[in-house]
């Protein structure tokens, strides 16, 4: 098991810290308001789970997952990320985070953003296109019938494989949807983000196999 690091303790971050600890890695957990602020989350979560600073849980992962809003990108740490394998699950909206021109004409992905502010950490995205209850409800065995796979995307295909086994051991299969810059596909407004896993009002969602997101995947359009 591995040790999986929190940039983000909110619904998302902490959807996929609690599927963690359950498949039975360690978490340490980090926000924008300090440890203190974490002790109940960390108590519900139990033993595997510890709360630090983002610098701190950063040190002592070896997967690091950013899951905070994209105009909060320039406080995630940069030295103690370097050599982690960071899962970027974040979203751009521009009526939250501000209009980004860069983002806003396609010249860069989301994941492209955070990639350029951390050089010398392999960035793929990931679980940014599931609401955090389907992540929470969906999750399967390896083998399952109704198991439902998660889009990634990133620049090192070593890197992706790691992120793919960690999906598998936490109940999602990956499918490689390609580098960092086709990240486009499974964010806000296509076809792969939200819709193939049932309406938000259903909490509980419905699977959504390899084959329907490929299809989704496919059906992005620019």
């Amino acid at each position: 098991m591995t040790t999986v690091g929190f940039i983000g303790s909110g619904m998302l971050g902490g959807t996929v810290a609690r599927l963690s600890v359950a498949a039975g890695h360690d978490v340490v957990l980090s926000n924008s308001r300090g440890p203190g602020t974490l002790r109940e989350v960390v108590s519900d979560l139990g033993p595997l789970a510890r709360a630090a600073t983002a610098d701190d849980a950063a040190r002592a992962a070896s997967i690091v997952v950013v899951a905070v809003p994209l105009k909060a990108v320039r406080s995630v740490p940069v030295e103690p990320m370097g050599g982690k394998v960071v899962i970027d699950a974040s979203n751009y909206y521009p009526q939250r985070d501000g209009h980004l021109a860069d983002l806003d004409t396609g010249r860069l992905t989301s994941s492209e953003l955070l990639q350029r502010r951390l050089p010398a950490s392999p960035v793929v995205k990931a679980f940014n296109n599931i609401f955090y209850r389907h992540l929470g409800s969906l999750a399967r065995p390896p083998g399952a019938p109704d198991r439902s796979y998660l889009p990634i995307a990133g620049d090192d295909d070593q890197v992706k494989e790691l992120v793919t086994l960690f999906l598998d051991s936490i109940g999602y299969g990956g499918i490689d949807a390609g580098p960092l810059a086709e990240g486009w596909r499974q964010q806000p407004g296509e076809p792969a983000y939200g819709a193939p896993y049932g309406p938000f009002e259903d909490e509980r969602g419905r699977p959504a196999g390899e084959a329907v997101i490929r299809a989704a995947l496919a059906g992005a359009t620019r």
